[in-house]
């Protein structure tokens, strides 16, 4: 009996609740009146969230073109050939399974979502002097949807790792944390004090938020398609069962770890998943995605510095949808951006700074210019050949229900039904399996420049992040959070930048490009 006591202590003291506890308390405090008040709650977020688009348009843009630039700087400087841990030590993952997991974290089930149907929104929205629904609004609808998932949102995904990275393999530092990169900076009175604390919570906050928003919105990518092919009503009861298989997938996948678990899933998934696209141009109308993905990639070239700078300052009233979800997007993302850092820190062991950021910045922009040219174009085909008014149904029934429909157009749309539910479910698996383990090691009181998070403190991340969605899906509170995790990503970026100040501090401290670097 005391040895069971001795075990359950041990496992307490894996989690530094000095900056997990206040994170999680924070959250439930939100989310409360958020789910209490969900219409007013709305109401003052989404002004304020329209405030800031009007202000800071322009700082967004340059936000991720600074990171943009950022990341090519430390990969072709000096800074490049710095190996991340021991240079004779050889990479944990093959470049195949490394770009897998980073794509399957970076990419998610979201690709799923916006590669299908967010030509939608801008082709019902355009930019400026294109008329809605036209052929040309079509190709700026498909083009911004491989915009979105380019070279600016994988840059801000990745550029804190590489002082994540540093201190985790080179310096070895044994906290894998905001506060421990940063120590570089403010020395150890701020690191070790309450400064540092505020900045780990700052990330708790943020990535616990994420968390369930993504579980919450997720679910309705599995549901909708579930509902069509079994010819039943969308309910919180088969939301709920969805969710719970879900929760133990990547809960198993997250107690399995990154070798059994993560690693895995990913790459199977990518087999998965181009057997899905090769269907799709088989049964469904290949030689016209082919000409519409070579058609948009064109038009996305042509426009990408034009995307990239779009604030339509001399436009009068309100702003189109481009220039309002570029703000979110980016905004969204940087929420994220420092959760994707830390988990490519600890799987880029062996890599050089400048593999992990190329890899990042290459490998999921190339995947979602692919599904975006696929999905898409199967969208725009049935909709220009009138098989089905997909602008329509998205107006009146939103997104979700516009996917099953294009999918039941193909033949064998049974099949093609539980293919995407299948991905998507993986994608969603992967992207919160990640996020679990990530979560795990940066709570953790363990070393993890030598050790894996503990299973125990994994499921007790997985249970607290499915508790939060169930009950946010079940009371209301969801849309207000996701708007409020877009808000949140305004201090994230002030600690990007810290971060990449951090990097090129220690690694100019420690001359790294002449000591970590492979003969």
């Amino acid at each position: 009996m005391s040895e069971q006591n001795n075990d359950q202590q041990s496992k307490l003291k894996l989690i530094d609740y000095r900056i997990f506890v206040p994170a999680l308390l924070i959250i439930v405090a939100i989310c409360i009146p958020l789910a209490l008040y969900e219409t007013r709650s709305m109401e003052v977020l989404n002004g304020i969230f329209d405030s800031i688009v009007e202000v800071f348009t322009w700082g967004y843009l340059w936000y991720g073109l600074i990171l943009l630039a950022a990341g090519l700087y430390f990969s072709f400087s000096k800074y490049g050939k710095v190996v991340l841990g021991d240079p004779l030590e050889k990479p944990r993952f093959s470049l195949f399974e490394y770009a897998s997991i980073l794509i399957a974290m970076g990419l998610g089930s979201t690709i799923m979502r916006t590669g299908m149907v967010q030509w939608t929104s801008v082709a019902s929205d355009p930019p400026t002097g294109v008329e809605a629904g036209s052929t040309q609004a079509l190709m700026w609808g498909n083009s911004y949807s491989m915009f979105l998932w380019s070279f600016q949102t994988f840059a801000i995904f990745v550029m804190a790792a590489p002082a994540m990275a540093y201190i985790l393999h080179v310096r070895k530092r044994p906290l894998m944390r905001i506060s421990e990169a940063c120590r570089v900076l403010f020395g150890d009175r701020f690191t070790d004090g309450l400064g540092g604390k505020f900045l780990d919570v700052i990330f708790l906050i943020s990535i616990l938020a994420g968390a369930a928003v993504t579980l919450g919105l997720g679910s309705p990518i599995i549901t909708n398609n579930l509902a069509e092919l079994l010819g039943i009503e969308i309910s919180f009861g088969l939301t709920l069962a969805v969710t719970l298989v879900w929760v133990f997938m990547f809960s198993l996948s997250a107690y399995l770890g990154i070798e059994r678990g993560i690693k895995r899933l990913s790459t199977f998934n990518m087999y998965l998943a181009g057997i899905f696209a090769l269907f799709i141009m088989i049964a469904g109308p290949g030689i016209f995605i082919l000409n519409y993905f070579t058609g948009s990639l064109g038009f996305l070239m042509t426009n990408y510095i034009n995307i990239s700078f779009y604030t339509e300052a001399l436009s009068s009233g309100e702003g189109s949808y481009i220039k309002s979800n570029t703000v979110f997007w980016f905004a969204y993302n940087a929420t994220w951006a420092m959760l994707h850092s830390v988990f490519a820190a600890k799987i880029s062991r062996g890599r050089t700074v400048k593999e992990m950021i190329m890899t990042y910045l290459a490998a999921p922009t190339i995947i979602s210019w692919v599904a975006t040219g696929v999905l898409g174009g199967l969208g725009v085909d049935r909709f220009l050949n009138g098989n089905l008014d997909v602008l329509s149904i998205v107006e009146n029934q939103g997104n979700m229900a516009a996917i099953p429909a294009i999918l039941t157009t193909l033949p064998l749309s049974g099949l093609a039904l539980i293919i995407f539910m299948v991905v998507a479910l993986i994608f969603l698996t992967t992207t919160l399996d990640s996020t679990t383990y990530t979560i795990s090691a940066y709570a953790s009181t363990e070393n993890m420049s030598k050790n894996e998070p503990s299973k125990f403190l994994r499921i007790v991340v997985a249970v607290i992040i499915t508790t939060l969605a169930l009950i946010l899906m079940r009371i209301g509170g969801l849309p207000p959070l996701e708007v409020l995790s877009g808000l949140m990503g305004l201090p994230i970026i002030v600690i990007q930048f810290l971060t990449i100040a951090a990097a090129k501090k220690m690694m100019d401290q420690d001359k790294a490009w002449i000591h970590n670097v492979r003969e």
